[in-house]
């Protein structure tokens, strides 16, 4: 049976209901201010419990029955993203609305961190958690990005904790033909051996080893006439690392490896459900990493669709072999913007550490736009240098190049110079070099699957093709 994402998942908001009780936003600073204006029952109760309004604790607040009347929160002087992400899954299960005037904006980043903090993944569980306590949001918030971004992020979530046994690379393949009925887009797919025939030899190179044959989803939306817009997501549903296999230990998070299209297809229903006028093309290379009698082998040689051939130096460097095909077929349509994502070095991780993808690009307009809504946003992006000299580590005696490095340093640098080849130098291009997982769990990014970069390059993309269809 086909994998369909959850597109319409309880995101821990309403915008109707009969009562709410209040969050008082208090932080340390403000908290003498705000018991003046109180009755001597609520300073009492307040003083009595030892609240000093620091941030992420929270006190309930009792009327003089005993009853529930709200609940004080202590929050930042500048509460970022997730001030209120840990609140959904511990305070009683009744309805509440922030209370005080709080500038509009402001509301819509806590809202947006309440959902975030609302997510759970429990559909296997015999007995799944309590359920989220509901935020009503204003008039003030714009619900409809609200809940964008926040569907996009559980789906981005969803997707990258499904198990490997049921998130195959058909099943991958098949979220975005869901996304693109939702969105009326057109999706087709290219599976086994029409890959061959269609000419992307290496990401069926890749994908043969598996029973589960490789995939190619190509997704199309928008106006013909449009500025092309071209997203790249690497698919590895499960990455065991071939015959220079993984020790156990890495594999563990590895059904994650298809992270990068997962972000993709989220960012595609952003742009779908907010009607940019753009003409959208989405390329996913869904494959598993095998290992069997047909699986690729170290030293084999591969072509390309771009013509060039590849020697195998490694056969836990397939992400990049894979986006080879992808990234050439994107480029031959000359989109305005061609961005990837992809869960491709652990490098990236070593010199960046696991909340903060590698940017790297070939256009610095590109590059900054991206940069500054990450900035804005507090979506981090850090951009690393295309340093082309370490390219000659990727030279190959036999090959056009070897899909590994031959040096050990620089290994998010080297997989970015190696995607280069198959990107011209005129065409605007970012690569996004992720984790795509959290490796414990915070309020509002619970261990597993997170969206990470996804706001930021939406938000330059709205910037850059703000003009709307509707």
């Amino acid at each position: 049976m086909p994998y369909l994402p959850n597109l319409d998942p309880a995101l821990g908001l309403v915008t109707k209901a009969r009562a709410a009780l209040p969050l008082h936003l208090v932080s340390a600073a403000e908290l003498d201010g705000w018991l003046k204006r109180q009755s001597a029952f609520v300073r009492n109760w307040v003083k009595d419990t030892g609240f000093t309004a620091s941030a992420q604790d929270y006190l309930l607040l009792p009327d003089t029955k005993g009853q529930l009347a709200g609940v004080l929160v202590g929050i930042a002087a500048q509460p970022d993203l997730l001030a209120l992400a840990h609140l959904p899954n511990v305070l009683p299960l009744r309805t509440y609305e922030l209370a005080g005037n709080i500038p509009a904006a402001q509301q819509q980043h806590l809202a947006l961190g309440w959902a975030l903090g609302s997510y759970r993944f429990d559909k296997y569980l015999r007995k799944p958690g309590r359920a989220a306590a509901q935020l009503l949001v204003g008039k003030q918030v714009d619900v409809a990005s609200l809940t964008r971004t926040a569907r996009a992020t559980y789906l981005v979530r969803d997707l990258i904790n499904e198990p490997a046994n049921i998130l195959g690379p058909d099943e991958l393949a098949q979220a975005g033909v869901a996304l693109a009925k939702k969105y009326k887009a057109k999706a087709t797919l290219l599976r086994g051996e029409q890959l061959l025939q269609k000419n992307y030899p290496a990401i069926y190179a890749v994908g043969k080893g598996s029973e589960r044959p490789p995939v190619l989803l190509d997704l199309r939306w928008g106006r013909a006439k449009a500025p092309r817009l071209t997203l790249v997501g690497k698919g590895v549903v499960f990455d065991t690392g071939g015959y220079d296999i993984k020790p156990s230990s890495g594999m563990l998070t590895m059904k994650k490896d298809m992270g990068g299209a997962a972000h993709v297809l989220a960012l595609a229903g952003m742009i779908m459900d907010a009607g940019l006028d753009v003409q959208l093309r989405v390329l996913v290379a869904a494959v598993e990493n095998s290992i069997s009698g047909r699986a690729m082998r170290p030293m084999d040689i591969y072509p390309t669709r771009s013509g060039q051939t590849i020697e195998i130096g490694n056969t836990d460097a397939e992400g990049r072999v894979i986006l080879s095909d992808c990234l050439d077929e994107a480029s031959r349509e000359q989109p305005e913007w061609l961005i990837d994502f992809a869960t491709l070095t652990g490098a990236r991780s070593v010199a960046l550490g696991t909340d903060i993808p590698a940017l790297f690009s070939n256009d610095d307009g590109l590059a900054n736009q991206l940069l500054a809504s990450a900035k804005t946003l507090q979506d981090p992006l850090w951009r690393l240098p295309m340093h082309k000299p370490y390219w000659k580590s990727m030279k190959s005696k036999i090959a056009d190049m070897n899909n590994a490095g031959g040096s050990g340093y620089g290994g998010a640098i080297t997989a970015a110079l190696f995607l280069q080849q198959f990107v011209p130098d005129a065409q605007p291009w970012a690569h996004i070099d992720l984790m795509a997982w959290n490796t414990s769990s915070q309020p509002g990014r619970p261990e597993g699957g997170e969206a990470m970069g996804l706001r930021a390059v939406y938000a330059a993309i709205e910037s850059r093709f703000s003009k709307s269809r509707a």
